[in-house]
């Protein structure tokens, strides 16, 4: 899955990346180092303008929240368990699959945050007592220091207990697609640490290569079987892991520090 994420490039450097038209953004952009769900992110897609006479997608940069609601949601409570869609089932799903049908996008990141679960769970023995080991966070990027580019889905909601022309009548969210996390080893890993992503968890975010970010952002693409062909996986080895400090852990954390690379797991964590 992808719980948490961090995102610190800033529009200027997005726009050149994804070769951005227009952004619409209506406060000062900051670095976000720990983003967890129904924040706020930074995504990019392909959409006509609003009132424009120009019919044509624009590559835009948009705010939206992290946690799809549902068009045909009666309220957008169940968002922040949206975050995720498996890109296995995301076109037969009835959350997911008009979107995924017609509204793509790619949310750009740093990397992802994955903690250790499953059978590395175990106790400690602390001082003679037995003690629960923290989860060991891992920072998931790309090893050559590129954008790692999630592929996403997003939706839009209308909250009808609020008049038109309220400014929070209507949700744009949005959510992550996930994959099978990759069992051939990592581009680098310490010593003690795990040497493949499914060895931290079984999931990952679907980065998408940039070869195909045109035809996954492109709204007239609507075959589903054309967009599944898109979702396989990146050629491995183009990721690396390392551990990072735990303070991750708590999402009122957030600055450059929680990407500082251990040489090896912190004291009293797992690996």
């Amino acid at each position: 899955m992808c719980g948490r994420y961090a995102a610190s490039r800033g529009p200027e450097d997005l726009k050149e990346v994804f070769e951005i038209e227009k952004t619409e953004l209506e406060e000062a952009w900051a670095p976000d180092y720990n983003i967890a769900p129904t924040k706020e992110v930074y995504v990019v897609l392909d959409r006509p303008l609003k009132g424009a006479a120009d019919p044509r997608p624009v590559r835009q940069l948009r705010k939206l929240k992290w946690g799809l609601v549902p068009a045909w949601s009666a309220s957008p409570d169940g968002a922040a368990r949206m975050i995720n869609a498996r890109a296995e089932t995301v076109h037969e799903k009835p959350s997911f699959s008009r979107a995924f049908a017609a509204r793509r996008c790619v949310m750009p990141a740093d990397g992802y945050y994955e903690w250790v679960t499953g059978a590395q769970e175990r106790d400690l023995e602390v001082e003679g007592r037995r003690k629960r080991a923290r989860k060991q966070p891992y920072f998931v990027t790309p090893a050559d220091g590129s954008v790692f580019a999630m592929a996403g889905i997003y939706e839009f909601w209308r909250d009808r207990t609020l008049p038109d022309d309220h400014p929070r009548a209507w949700w744009a969210t949005c959510s992550v697609l996930t994959t099978e996390a990759e069992t051939t080893p990592l581009a680098s890993v310490p010593d003690d640490g795990p040497r493949a992503l499914a060895d931290i968890h079984p999931r990952m975010p679907l980065m998408l290569t940039p070869d195909r970010w045109d035809s996954w952002l492109d709204p007239t693409r609507t075959d589903v079987e054309e967009l599944r062909a898109l979702l396989t996986p990146p050629p491995p080895g183009l990721l690396r892991a390392y551990p990072v400090p735990t303070a991750v852990s708590n999402v009122r954390n957030n600055g450059p520090e929680l990407l500082t690379e251990l040489e090896g797991p912190e004291e009293g964590t797992l690996f």
